[in-house]
């Protein structure tokens, strides 16, 4: 990859401009043809892998609450705040925020969907004191609709 091409992939997404660094470093670890002589490359390596895991435990974390927010908006309409409505805003601008700098991690997000819909649902009913099967065990809402900054289920 070319420094341009890389510093321009850099600048449009940070995560998968980080994967294919790792995967040149991987590679010139494996080849052994000393061009990075002295750096302790095992440990570059990890490191970046950690930043890359860190990034995407904050899409996780940050839907798994988006997602809690909504079913407890949903699935007990007497009890919605402004501080419900904000903390759904706000995790929808965080998530928003971390496609803007790394695009692909909007794939990472529709991966982990489903489980950090159960997830939600578990910690929904843990806060609400609702049984679990009083949420669904299928999303009812899309993906598209959870970064909606207009959409509450109703």
């Amino acid at each position: 990859m070319s420094t341009k091409i890389a510093k321009s992939l850099y600048e449009h997404d940070y995560n998968l401009w980080l994967e294919q660094i790792l995967q040149q470093l991987r590679h010139c670890a494996a080849s052994g043809d000393g061009a990075f002589e002295g750096i302790d490359l095992k440990n570059l390596i990890e490191e970046l892998e950690s930043m890359g895991r860190s990034e995407k435990r904050a899409v996780y974390s940050n839907l798994k609450i988006l997602l809690m927010h909504l079913l407890k908006y949903r699935y007990q309409p007497e009890k919605r705040s402004n501080s419900w409505r904000s903390t759904i805003r706000e995790h929808r601008q965080r998530l928003e925020e971390a496609f803007g700098d790394s695009p692909s991690l909007r794939n990472y997000f529709n991966e982990v969907f489903h489980s950090c819909y159960q997830a939600a649902r578990e910690l929904a009913a843990e806060e609400t004191g609702l049984a679990l099967d009083a949420f669904p065990t299928e999303v009812f809402f899309s993906e598209e609709a959870v970064l909606n900054p207009d959409y509450l289920p109703e």
